[in-house]
C-alpha cells in the first residue's frame, strides 16, 4: 500500500455498568461507567492531499459527510492543534449503528485522530491525542486506550483495567431513535454540590478499587428510562435472555442491547434467529481485548 494511504478499522464499545451520579454545577453530569471495546468495527480509509482540503465519503447516505461528522471535525482539530497545512481523502465504511449507544462516532473521531496523526507525521503522545478528542466527544478519549477501561467524570477520565477473557456476545440494535440529552432529562439526576472546588460524589463509584467482572451483575442507570421511553428496547434484552444469553445489557442511553453468551456458536445461532424473526440489526462479535485492540491499529506508533 501506499505510504499515503491507510486503512484502520474502528472498533465500536460496549458499556458493562453505567451509574449517572448527578448533575454538576457546569450542568453536565457525572458518571461511573465500565468501557468495553468489541470486535464489531467500521473501517477508514485515509489518503494525504497535497493541498489542505478534507475531504470525506460514506458508505452510508444517512450519515453527513461535512463539519457535522466527528471525522471531519477530527481532522480539523488535529490539523488546527498541530499548526499545519494538510489535506485528505477520508472514506469511511459504516457498520456500527449510528445513534445506538456503542461509540461510532466517537470511535471514527479517535481513529481519525491516530490515522491522520501518522499519515501527516504529526509528533505527538496518546495524552495529547486524548485532549483533544475530549473537547469532540465524552466517549473519544477511550478509543485511544481499548480494551476494558473505567471512565469517571463526565467519561473522558479513562483508567485501564485488567481485560476479560474474550466472552461472545450479540448485540441487537432496534429501530428506535434515542436522544441522549433526552435520556438524561428523564433521569432527573441529582445536583452535585461542591466542597473546596471538588464535586461530592457518592464514595462507593468513587473508590480506586472500583472493577466489574463479565461474572458480576450489569447495570445500566438508563434502561429503565429506555425501556419507559421505548419498550422495543425491553423487547430486545427480553429476546437475548430468551434466545440463552446468560446477561444483557442496555449499551450507553441505548437504543442497543447486548447478550453475554456462553459460546460463539450459541450467540452465531441464536443471532440467525432473531435476525429471521424482527427488522432489528443484530451483530455477532466478541469482546476485544486491549492488546488486540492495539495490535489491530498498531501502525499507529501513540498506542504504542
Amino acid at each position: 500500500m501506499s505510504e499515503n494511504i491507510l486503512t484502520l478499522p474502528s472498533f465500536a464499545k460496549i458499556n458493562l455498568s453505567l451509574r449517572v451520579l448527578g448533575r454538576r454545577p457546569d450542568g453536565y453530569h457525572e458518571i461511573s461507567t465500565i468501557f468495553q471495546t468489541v470486535t464489531l468495527h467500521d473501517h477508514l480509509t485515509f489518503q494525504s492531499l497535497s493541498d489542505d482540503r478534507i475531504e470525506l465519503t460514506c458508505d452510508d447516505e444517512d450519515i453527513p459527510v461535512d463539519q457535522r461528522n466527528l471525522v471531519w471535525q477530527a481532522a480539523v482539530a488535529l490539523r488546527a492543534n498541530a499548526g499545519i497545512h494538510a489535506g485528505a481523502q477520508i472514506n469511511l465504511r459504516k457498520r456500527i449503528p449510528a445513534g445506538g449507544g456503542l461509540g461510532g462516532g466517537s470511535s471514527n473521531a479517535a481513529v481519525t485522530l491516530l490515522g491522520l496523526a501518522h499519515l501527516w507525521k504529526i509528533r505527538t503522545s496518546r495524552e495529547e491525542l486524548a485532549n483533544l478528542g475530549a473537547l469532540l466527544g465524552a466517549d473519544v478519549p477511550f478509543f485511544l486506550t481499548g480494551g476494558t477501561a473505567r471512565g469517571t467524570g463526565t467519561g473522558i477520565d479513562i483508567h485501564p483495567l485488567t481485560d476479560e477473557p474474550e466472552q461472545p456476545l450479540l448485540i441487537v440494535t432496534p429501530k428506535v431513535f434515542v436522544s441522549t440529552s433526552s435520556s438524561y432529562g428523564a433521569l432527573n439526576a441529582p445536583a452535585l454540590t461542591k466542597a473546596d472546588g471538588v464535586a461530592n460524589l457518592p464514595i462507593s463509584h468513587e473508590s480506586p478499587d472500583f472493577s466489574v467482572s463479565l461474572r458480576e451483575e450489569l447495570f445500566n442507570d438508563f434502561e429503565p428510562v429506555a425501556f419507559r421511553l421505548h419498550p422495543e428496547i425491553r423487547q430486545a434484552k427480553e429476546a437475548l435472555l430468551d434466545s440463552g444469553a446468560r446477561r444483557a445489557l442496555l449499551s450507553g442511553s441505548g437504543a442497543s442491547v447486548f447478550g453475554i453468551f456462553d459460546s460463539r456458536e450459541h450467540s452465531v445461532r441464536a443471532g440467525g434467529v432473531l435476525s429471521g424473526m424482527t427488522n432489528w440489526r443484530v451483530f455477532s462479535c466478541t469482546t476485544l481485548s486491549r492488546a488486540k485492540y492495539v495490535a489491530a491499529l498498531s501502525s499507529c506508533e501513540q498506542l504504542s
